[in-house]
């Protein structure tokens, strides 16, 4: 096995460890995030998703802000039974437009960046899972629950992306990722649900 095979599989190991915490809205899902990062910055910009590799820079940064934001708004309680996280909610109506013109914006952007600045074979579909990366990430920074059917689209486009270019350990773990995601989504439904008993 080959170096960047090595740290594909190491990568795509990581990742799944972030997935898990994700799905469980577990804090440490920001520190498994950033080491993850690391190794995807790697893995896209020796196989030319240019893109792909930017998006896990702007991540670094992201999973920081994360940290910041889930801290922020959960409370500490007396005991473990009292600590309070930050809620669950929807993304706010008023959000809506101006984070949909921000995502194509950032398409058409990257699109024209990659279409001449660069020998990326896939400029139209690498830019856009990163710019819906980058609305989705904003999102699940602020705990909101429309972040997974994000990923869900973002997942599937990757899934065909990698396989097209022979990244088959990333190809079988987004392939994985685009039905956990869906099941995040009714997970944290169900955890808004028992919010909303909570504080009747």
């Amino acid at each position: 096995m080959d170096t960047s095979t090595l740290i594909e599989y190491i990568g795509v190991a990581i990742g799944f460890v972030y997935l898990i915490l994700e799905y469980k809205a577990s804090f440490w899902l920001w520190t498994a995030g950033i080491i993850m990062s690391l190794f995807y910055i790697v893995i896209f910009y020796q196989s030319k998703f240019y893109a792909d590799a930017g998006i896990y820079a702007y991540y670094l940064g992201a999973n920081l802000y994360g940290i910041f934001e889930w801290k922020r708004h959960s409370r500490a309680g007396n005991g473990e039974e009292d600590k309070v996280e930050m809620p669950i909610t929807h993304t706010p109506k008023s959000k809506i437009l101006p984070l949909t013109l921000i995502g194509i914006a950032i398409w058409a952007a990257l699109w024209f960046l990659l279409s001449r600045l660069t020998d990326s074979p896939v400029p139209f579909g690498d830019s856009f899972t990163t710019a819906l990366s980058v609305v989705a990430m904003y999102l699940l920074a602020k705990k909101h629950i429309e972040h997974w059917w994000l990923w869900v689209v973002v997942n599937l486009v990757s899934t065909a992306l990698y396989a097209w270019k022979g990244l088959y350990a990333m190809t079988g773990f987004f392939a994985i990722y685009t039905l956990i995601a869906a099941m995040g989504y009714f997970k944290w439904k169900k955890e808004m649900r028992g919010q909303a008993t909570a504080e009747i």
